[in-house]
């Protein structure tokens, strides 16, 4: 959708704050309070990565998965499906915590915004919550400050987690670890779901077939697969509901798909994707 159409839409709506690489269950909850109150958004920034120098990475979430895993949140946001409203980093990172209020009322025309307790914003961080709450009143935007949703798994406190905004929550952050160390019963607890994985398939040359096996080289993922190794009770799904029970063998430079069901034939000429779900 075009920006202008996108500013348009989301005027008079109440506009979830916060980075949505993950789409885990805080930012689920964010969806959910934005709900309750108007016409859910969430609000996301594009080319972040780029203008601060980080090193390129595989998304969580496939860009073209994210309107099914939204699509999944309506039932619990009064069934409506939040929609994603995408401005660049470039053009808000110099903003005050002030400038960026202003422009939530002035240029966007929100009604609300919702965002965590932790949530910081502005040009180099300087705004927090209170001062978003203040600051929206003063603008006569309505606030939602709510708790983090915290990290039930808590035992991973005291290792890998150094940095001084992780304090316990459920994070994008804690999603790659999980995937890093292969626990996918972790990874679904965080996003709420089963992770998908999704490969693209350009030609038949993407793939190989033998017999119960299929082979993709993992330069066809189009997000981020857990580390090496044999991953069992997963699925390929294709359209809404059909699906092949497989074995998934995470290799160095390949994904390997043993399907359980040897009867079972799968084309993937059938699709564009691949789409494979870890079971937990």
């Amino acid at each position: 959708m075009p920006l202008s159409k996108q500013l348009s839409s989301v005027a008079g709506g109440i506009v979830a704050l916060g980075k949505f690489d993950a789409l885990h269950i805080g930012h689920r909850e964010l969806a959910v309070q934005a709900a309750k109150a108007g016409t859910p958004f969430l609000l996301s920034f594009t080319g972040m990565g780029e203008v601060l120098g980080w090193e390129p990475r595989a998304p969580v979430v496939a860009k073209c998965d994210r309107e099914r895993v939204l699509s999944s949140w309506s039932a619990c946001c009064g069934e409506v499906t939040p929609t994603e409203l995408e401005i660049e980093f470039s053009k808000v990172r110099n903003l005050t915590p002030r400038q960026f209020v202003e422009k939530l009322s002035k240029e966007l025309g929100v009604r609300g915004v919702v965002a965590g307790k932790n949530y910081r914003f502005g040009y180099r961080a300087a705004g927090d919550a209170s001062e978003l709450s203040r600051l929206c009143e003063e603008y006569g935007i309505e606030s939602y400050i709510i708790n983090p949703v915290m990290d039930k798994k808590q035992s991973i406190l005291n290792r890998g987690f150094n940095d001084a905004k992780e304090r316990g929550q459920v994070s994008s952050t804690r999603v790659r670890y999980a995937l890093s160390e292969g626990d996918m019963k972790y990874v679904s607890e965080l996003l709420g779901r089963q992770h998908r994985l999704i490969l693209m398939l350009n030609d038949q040359q993407s793939f190989t077939i033998d017999r119960s096996r299929i082979s993709f080289p993992k330069s066809r993922l189009l997000n981020l697969p857990p580390k090496e190794g044999v991953y069992e009770d997963c699925r390929i799904v294709f359209g809404n509901d059909d699906v092949v029970a497989c074995r998934v063998v995470v290799e160095t430079t390949d994904i390997r798909l043993e399907l359980v069901e040897i009867d079972r034939v799968y084309d993937p000429n059938d699709s564009r994707h691949l789409n494979i779900e870890f079971g937990a």
